[in-house]
C-alpha cells in the first residue's frame, strides 16, 4: 500500500507540470498559426492589390520609374527585334546616364530602342526628334508613354561638300552668333523646332539619327551642328554629354 500510495503522489506532482507544458504547446500553435493567416493575410491582399488597378507596374504615369522600367521589360521580352544600336553604342550611353539620371535627354532618332532609353532615364525628361511621321505613329502605337517631335531637315548627304563650305563662309553659322531658333540662313541649323526644344537645357544628346545612308537622306551634320549650338549655349556651369552612333555623320 505504501508504495502505491508513493507512486500516486509522484503521478500527481508530475500532473501540473504537464498540464502547463501541454497548454503552454496549444498556446504556441495557436499563435503561430494567427501569425501565419496574417502574414497569408496581408500577402494576398498586396499581390490581389499589384493585380488591380492602380498598382504601381499598372501606371502608365511616364515620372514613375517602375512602371516605366516594367513597360519596356514587357515590350522587349515579347519582341522579335532587337535594338538598333549596337552593344558597345548603348553602353556608351548607359554609362553616361547611369551617372546623370535623371535629367534633360535629347535624342536625333525614335526607334524600336526608344523605350528603353526613357526607362533609363526615370523622373526625368526625354524627347525624340524625328524626320518620318509614319514612322513616329509605329513607334507610339506599341509605346504611347514616349514624347517625340517630328523634325524637318534642309539637307541631304549628296550636298555634304557644299555644306562645309556653307559653314566656313555663312556668318550665321560661326561660333560667335550659334543661335538655332529662326536661322534661316545657316542651311545647318535647325531653326523650326518646337519651342520645348529650345527652351530647355539639354543635359544628354544622343545623335541616332537622321539617315545617312543615301544620297537624298538628310545626313547627320545638321543635327551635329545644333546639338554643338545647344551645348554652347547652356547657361548651366555643367557641361552637357553628347554621343553619336555609327558612321552616318555627313
Amino acid at each position: 500500500m505504501h508504495k502505491i500510495s508513493n507512486q500516486k503522489l509522484q503521478y500527481k506532482k508530475f500532473i501540473p507540470e504537464k498540464t502547463i507544458s501541454l497548454a503552454l504547446l496549444v498556446v504556441g500553435l495557436i499563435g503561430g498559426v494567427f501569425l501565419v493567416s496574417s502574414y497569408l493575410a496581408t500577402t494576398s491582399y498586396f499581390l490581389l492589390s499589384c493585380g488591380r488597378g492602380g498598382g504601381a507596374w499598372e501606371t502608365n504615369d511616364p515620372g514613375n520609374a517602375t512602371a516605366l522600367q516594367m513597360q519596356a521589360i514587357r515590350y522587349y521580352a515579347t519582341q522579335m527585334m532587337v535594338p538598333q544600336q549596337s552593344f558597345d553604342e548603348i553602353t556608351v550611353s548607359f554609362d553616361v546616364l547611369s551617372v546623370m539620371a535623371p535629367c534633360n535627354f535629347l535624342v536625333f532618332g525614335l526607334g524600336r530602342d526608344s523605350l528603353m532609353w526613357a526607362s533609363l532615364n526615370p523622373r526625368g525628361t526625354t524627347l525624340f526628334l524625328e524626320e518620318d511621321p509614319r514612322w513616329v505613329q509605329t513607334v507610339l502605337k506599341d509605346a504611347p508613354t514616349l514624347t517625340a517631335d517630328i523634325v524637318t531637315y534642309r539637307t541631304h548627304l549628296s550636298e555634304a561638300d557644299e555644306l562645309l563650305r556653307h559653314y566656313q563662309q555663312e556668318p550665321d553659322c560661326s561660333v560667335k552668333k550659334s543661335f538655332l531658333r529662326g536661322n534661316q540662313k545657316c542651311r545647318l541649323a535647325l531653326s523650326m523646332l518646337s519651342d520645348k526644344v529650345y527652351d530647355t537645357e539639354w543635359d544628354m544628346i544622343m545623335i541616332d539619327a537622321p539617315r545617312g545612308y543615301f544620297a537624298q537622306a538628310p545626313g547627320r551634320m545638321a543635327a551635329i551642328y545644333s546639338a554643338a549650338v545647344m551645348a554652347r549655349n547652356r547657361k548651366r556651369q555643367i557641361p552637357p554629354a553628347a554621343t553619336t552612333t555609327d558612321g552616318d555623320f555627313c
